[in-house]
């Protein structure tokens, strides 16, 4: 392909991601609450999402779930791919495999495995089902995306440690952590970005008392998408930008200093 094919090409695939959420932004800024005419700038329907106290509320459960869930599913994802890399045990293959079957697993089936799992051991519906269910299928891609930094790494590294009179924790707390930060934090955001955007799994694994904003959002669009709704995701799209970018800044500081 020559140049203006390319540039064509990567104009078209950028276009076909991003002039929705373009759209999306704009009409949460039009004065009509369903009509997809423009009818006028207006602030209003973001006056209406700050005042809206459930909606609030929702958001803060979805934030605290997204975050713990991220983090546990982090550092048990990291530990098990140093496992899977440094050590030799019974049904490693196995259970290598088993975390790419998580991965490609449909979500319906795990919503349904783990609403039976609760059920059978009779543990009510809510936030702690919630938030064990978003460890569950969070921890595989924390795994697989640091195991695949692992895999790059020189052997010989820790080995060297090791003849220097380095412990396991130590190896693990002084070389391999500081060398997998991006990997970490590259797994911590998708776990988080995986995590407040689930419908399917927390429709089955939560009560009637502990609501998230992605449900809070699906039953609302049931009526037609308010401009309220487009101011939300308008603001959630705003927080996960800035977000990537302090990521985005933090690895290539922590990439600057490495090769100083």
């Amino acid at each position: 392909m020559n140049k203006v094919t390319k540039i064509s090409y990567c104009a078209f695939i950028y276009a076909f991601l991003y002039i929705p959420i373009i759209i999306l932004v704009i009409y949460s800024f039009n004065n009509a609450e369903y009509s997809l005419v423009w009818h006028g700038f207006t602030l209003e329907w973001y006056r209406h999402l700050w005042q809206d106290n459930d909606l609030q509320l929702v958001t803060m459960h979805s934030l605290a779930v997204g975050v713990l869930a991220a983090s546990t599913a982090t550092l048990l994802g990291t530990i098990a791919a140093v496992s899977l890399y440094r050590y030799q045990f019974f049904g490693k293959k196995i259970l290598h495999s088993l975390l790419f079957i998580l991965i490609v697993s449909p979500d319906i089936v795990m919503a349904i495995s783990l609403l039976i799992l609760f059920s059978a051991l009779k543990i009510n519906l809510g936030f702690w089902t919630l938030l064990l269910s978003h460890i569950t299928f969070c921890l595989p891609f924390v795994a697989v995306t640091v195991y695949g930094r692992l895999i790059g790494f020189d052997k010989n590294i820790f080995e060297a440690a090791r003849d220097l009179g380095a412990h396991d924790f130590t190896i693990f707390r002084k070389i391999i952590v500081p060398l997998l930060w991006p990997a970490i934090i590259a797994g911590w955001l998708l776990s988080f970005t995986l995590s407040l955007d689930d419908v399917i799994i927390s429709f089955f694994v939560t009560g009637p008392e502990y609501n998230i904003l992605p449900l809070q959002i699906f039953s609302m669009v049931r009526l037609g998408v308010k401009p309220e709704i487009n101011a939300l995701c308008t603001v959630l799209f705003v927080i996960t930008l800035f977000i990537v970018c302090v990521s985005q800044l933090a690895l290539s500081k922590n990439k600057r200093g490495v090769n100083a």
